[in-house]
Formats: structure tokens, C-alpha cells, sequence
């Protein structure tokens, strides 16, 4: 059986061990800078005020010409070639003109150029030199699947000292993402290699997962032999504990059993992070959940409304509880929000407690009130509006975690989705909420775990290729 042990994670070792030295090293740099993303206030900060004069259809008859008739929210924008209607549903987003109805999605580059140095000029970006200089399905910052309702995206070269390129979507016209020189250079070297996401790979979600989940899973079962042999080789001479090894074989061990409990926890735990269902549930609505929160309401109640705000940048409908409700962004953490019918709410900002709780009873059996979700909670949601308030709400073991600025739900926690938190998300990232209150200490703890877990893995890489070329030889 020992025999057995010893030989498996040898050769597994020799076959992994370059991927645990740089999934240790990559994880530090993405701990410091993560996968580009265009931030909510770099999306908001490229926006223009909305033009509330010009001639425009109702927001019934741009999603009837939209033709999504799941349609659960409608944005108002304004885009360099003209205000448009931007209709959106659980089976996807259309765009659409705000002054026709006409389709308003971008498939001339001129256009998309156009947008993006109206963006540009908004965000303060020098875009003299900007140029498309690409249109496509996938690249590789344009990879995950909140892409996929854009597609293809044209990408623009903005010519700029950072090396700024910004992505706009043929489908909305929206700048859906944007990255730096910078930004591509430290993912190649961390999320890239981390999340083993080579464009060829990636683009093809099934296969990715496939493989990565596959690898991951050898790599805990390495870690675990590994583990066994560590501990079981272990002398105890007197009251001291040594290794039977010398040289670099007698380093990996101290090392190995010095970080065992880590290199375990963080293994299992990355192992996890590609579970998508498999152990654990994923966190989704089910139909019938969804069938209530994404009860499609009459578009024609929203031409009761007040007049738009005459400094919202953004304006969007959306239905909550099958009624419709409209706010007008007027600042990255500033909006108004009204119902329709015009039916009085007091001054709030955000949807209230009873309009939240009217909702929840409805999605299972004995729902309690919602409460406001504190900011060092265990299970944390954050609102896209920067200081809006969560709501929980708990039905049994269920909850449901409900964004207050657009009546959007965050979170569904089942029990098993409340034990993935802690197993996946706490145990690779160390976002206990401690740590959390103590970044310094969460930052200096991941970079000197993953820097021991490194040096272990480069003893293996040593052991490992003398043992290679040692049996190659023979």
C-alpha cells in the first residue's frame, strides 16, 4: 500500500509540481491585480446626460420593437450617434433607437469609433490616435461568459501612454470593457496562468472547465499523498522531530509539513472554485423563484411616470414584483426612484423594506421581514450602486439577498451554497471578515503563504527533474 503512495505521488508530483509553483506565484500577483474589468465608475463616468427634449417612443413600444418578450428592464442612454433604449431580459439585451424603434445595434467599426472617442472625451482619455483594430467573438481579456449577451465586441486601440483599449459591444453599443498595457502585462503572469485561460481554451466554456476541474483534482490527490508520506515519515528522536531525508529532499519535507494545512486548504478550495454545480449548488433562482422575481409587468404603466430627471446620465425601468419602477441615475452613488402610477414613496432613494418584503413572502413558505444587510456580514452582497442598501431576507434555510437601488437579487444561499462560501471563497481567498477588517494582515498573510507554498514547490521541481533525468538515463 506505502509502496503505492509513494509512487503515485511521485509521478504526479513530477507531473505537477510546475503547475503548483505557478499557480503559488500567480496567485499573488492576481491577489494585486485582478482580471480587467470596466468598474462601475469608469462606466458611469464615460456617460452624458440623457437628452429629455427629443422626440422618443414609449418604453412599451421599444420592448415591443425590441421583440424581447421577457423583457424585465429597459435603460435609457445617450450614445454618440443618438439616444437609444437598451431592452434586456433573462434571454438577452437589444438595443434600440429611443426616436423610431429602429434596431440600434453597431455593425459599421466608423460607429463604434465614434462611440468610443465620445467616451473617451467623457472619462478625460486621450483618444486623438484611437483606431478599431479588431472585431471579434473572443480575445483573451473578453473571454467570460458576461460577454456572451455583446458579442462579437469591436475592440479599440486608443493610441494613449497606458496603452488604453476599450471594447464596445455590437449588440448595445455600450463600452462593456476596457484595459491597459499595464493591466495585460500582469494578467499574462497571473489570471492568465492561474485560471489556465488561454483564448483557445477558454472560448470554449465546457472544455475549460472540463480540464481545469480534471487538473485541479489530480493536483489535490497529489497534495494529499504527499501529505500522508510527510507525515509518516516524520522520526521523533527524543523530544525533537527530523526528517529521514537530506538535501533538497529533506527541504521539501520540513517545507511540506510546515505548510501542509495551507497547501491542502488552498488546493481543495481552488479545486472547488471550479465545482459550478457539481458538489455544490450554484446559487441560481430556480424557475419558479425566477418565474416571480422576472414577472415580466405592463410597459405601459411607465408612461405614467414624472418627468426624467434633468440631470440623470442614465434612466432605467425595471420591473419588481410585476410593477414598474424608474430611476434616474444622476451620479455614480446618486439616484431618484419612483413608481409607477406615481404612487407616493416618501424621498427614498431605494426600494423600501415592505416593497422588498411584498416580493420575498412570495419566493418561499414562511419568509420573515427583510433586514438590512450589515457590511462586515459573513455572507457579503454588495449593491452596483456605491453606499445602497442590501436586504435579506431569510425563508426557512433559504435566503435571498436583494439589491435596494434596482430590486435586483444577489444571492440565493441554500445551505449547501452557505457551506461553498466558506470552503471555496474563504479558505483561497482569506476573505474571513477579520481578515477583511485588517487588509494589511490579509495582504501579508496570502503573499508569505503563497510565497512558502512556491519555495515548496521549487524544491519538488529539483527533486522532481533529477528523478526525470535519472530515469531517462537508465
Amino acid at each position: 500500500m506505502m509502496g503505492a503512495i509513494v509512487l503515485t505521488h511521485r509521478w504526479l508530483g513530477i507531473a505537477f509540481c510546475l503547475l503548483f509553483a505557478m499557480w503559488f506565484a500567480s496567485g499573488i500577483v492576481m491577489h494585486f491585480v485582478p482580471f480587467p474589468l470596466l468598474t462601475e465608475a469608469e462606466r458611469f463616468a464615460g456617460l452624458v446626460p440623457v437628452d429629455r427634449d427629443g422626440t422618443r417612443i414609449s418604453v412599451a413600444d421599444a420592448v415591443a420593437a425590441s421583440g424581447i418578450a421577457d423583457a424585465t428592464r429597459v435603460r435609457l442612454i445617450q450614445r454618440s450617434d443618438g439616444p437609444v433604449y437598451v431592452v434586456s431580459g433573462p434571454a438577452g439585451s437589444r438595443a434600440v433607437r429611443a426616436f423610431d424603434g429602429a434596431d440600434a445595434s453597431v455593425t459599421s467599426a466608423d460607429v463604434a469609433l465614434t462611440i468610443v472617442q465620445a467616451y473617451s472625451r467623457q472619462r478625460g482619455l486621450e483618444a486623438v490616435r484611437a483606431a478599431i483594430v479588431a472585431r471579434s467573438d473572443y480575445d483573451q481579456w473578453s473571454v467570460p461568459n458576461g460577454f456572451d449577451r455583446h458579442r462579437p465586441l469591436f475592440r479599440a486601440a486608443l493610441g494613449d501612454a497606458p496603452g488604453t483599449e476599450v471594447y464596445v459591444s455590437s449588440l448595445t453599443g455600450e463600452i462593456v470593457l476596457d484595459t491597459t498595457r499595464s493591466e495585460r502585462a500582469w494578467n499574462w503572469a497571473g489570471s492568465v496562468l492561474h485560471w489556465i485561460y488561454p483564448t483557445i481554451l477558454r472560448s470554449s466554456w465546457a472544455l475549460w472547465d472540463r480540464v481545469v476541474w480534471t487538473l485541479s483534482l489530480l493536483a489535490l490527490i497529489a497534495a494529499l499523498l504527499g501529505a500522508v508520506l510527510g507525515i509518516v515519515r516524520v522520526k521523533i528522536r527524543g523530544r525533537q522531530l527530523s526528517s529521514p531525508y537530506r538535501g533538497w529532499h529533506a527541504l521539501h519535507h520540513i517545507i511540506g509539513l510546515v505548510v501542509t494545512v495551507f497547501v491542502l486548504t488552498w488546493i481543495f478550495s481552488g479545486w472547488l472554485s471550479m465545482d459550478h454545480g457539481r458538489l455544490f449548488s450554484r446559487g441560481q433562482l430556480t424557475p419558479a423563484e425566477a418565474a416571480v422575481v422576472d414577472a415580466a409587468p405592463d410597459w405601459r404603466d411607465a408612461s405614467s411616470l414624472q418627468p426624467i430627471s434633468p440631470s440623470a446620465l442614465e434612466v432605467e425601468w425595471f420591473a419588481f414584483g410585476a410593477k414598474v419602477y424608474r430611476r434616474d441615475r444622476v451620479g455614480l452613488g446618486r439616484q431618484a426612484l419612483i413608481k409607477a402610477g406615481n404612487v407616493p414613496r416618501g424621498q427614498s432613494a431605494y426600494l423600501d423594506v415592505r416593497e422588498i418584503g411584498d416580493l420575498t413572502a412570495r419566493l418561499g413558505a414562511g419568509c420573515a421581514a427583510p433586514f438590512l444587510l450589515a457590511g462586515n456580514d459573513g455572507y457579503p452582497a454588495q449593491s452596483a450602486l456605491p453606499g445602497a442598501p442590501v436586504y435579506r431576507t431569510t425563508c426557512g434555510d433559504l435566503w435571498f439577498d436583494v439589491d435596494a437601488a434596482d430590486g435586483k437579487v444577489l444571492q440565493r444561499l441554500d445551505p449547501s451554497r452557505r457551506a461553498y462560501r466558506w470552503l471555496y471563497s474563504a479558505l483561497h481567498t482569506l476573505d474571513f471578515p477579520i481578515l477583511l477588517a485588517h487588509a494589511r494582515l490579509r495582504d501579508a498573510l496570502i503573499v508569505g503563504l503563497c510565497t512558502l507554498g512556491l519555495m515548496f514547490s521549487i524544491t519538488g521541481i529539483v527533486i522532481g527533474w533529477r528523478r526525470l533525468r535519472a530515469s531517462l538515463a537508465a
